[in-house]
């Protein structure tokens, strides 16, 4: 489970087996945890994040998708 990225409580990732779905990315932050596809960006999956936590992350994978989106292309077109 490489880590791309952390921000503040959030931990960004993708685990070595997703290599065959579009990109996204995971997030985490204690027990809860999402799913966001990064082109376009939006919601796949969410497990305890309140509805203001998730536009938050939302914004932050926004923010972020150009460094995201190469760090999964750089793990997975080896």
């Amino acid at each position: 489970m490489p880590t791309v990225l952390r921000s503040g409580p959030y931990r960004f990732y993708f685990y070595a087996g997703d290599r065959g779905e579009p990109p996204h990315i995971h997030v985490e932050r204690d027990d809860d945890t999402a799913k966001f596809w990064l082109s376009p960006v939006r919601l796949q999956t969410s497990g305890g994040f309140s509805r203001s936590e998730i536009a938050r992350l939302l914004d932050m994978v926004a923010e972020y998708q150009t460094q995201l989106l190469e760090a999964w292309n750089a793990y997975f077109n080896d």
